[in-house]
């Protein structure tokens, strides 16, 4: 699965995370940097990332609109990139799971 980062994790994730991850990309490295929630839904959408996110408003769009794209959603507050990273890294066979499931569009890792 290729992971889309949301403008409020670190740009540093798509590599600590490329052994799990790759191919995955920030927003601000595909020019989306403060770019509007249906913008970022439309790029993952069509190049096949899955949004990874703190951001809520995401969770209420894969549950409006369905996926694709799928949309992770992140439980945490302010916190270290280094547990972010933990997070995702543990959460990694629950994210395959995840992936391969056509009905699911939202995942909430704790």
């Amino acid at each position: 699965m290729k992971l889309l980062l949301d403008e409020n994790l670190s740009p540093r994730l798509v590599t600590l995370l490329a052994d799990v991850f790759p191919g995955s990309t920030h927003v601000r490295d595909c020019g989306l940097k403060s770019a509007s929630d249906p913008a970022v839904w439309e790029y993952a959408r069509t190049n096949g990332f899955a949004i990874i996110s703190k951001d809520a408003d995401f969770r209420q769009r894969s549950i409006l609109y369905g996926a694709p794209p799928k949309v992770l959603g992140l439980l945490v507050g302010n916190c270290s990139t280094a547990h972010v990273e933990s997070i995702v890294r543990h959460g990694a066979p629950l994210i395959q799971v995840f992936e391969q499931d056509p009905a699911a569009a939202f995942l909430e890792l704790p």
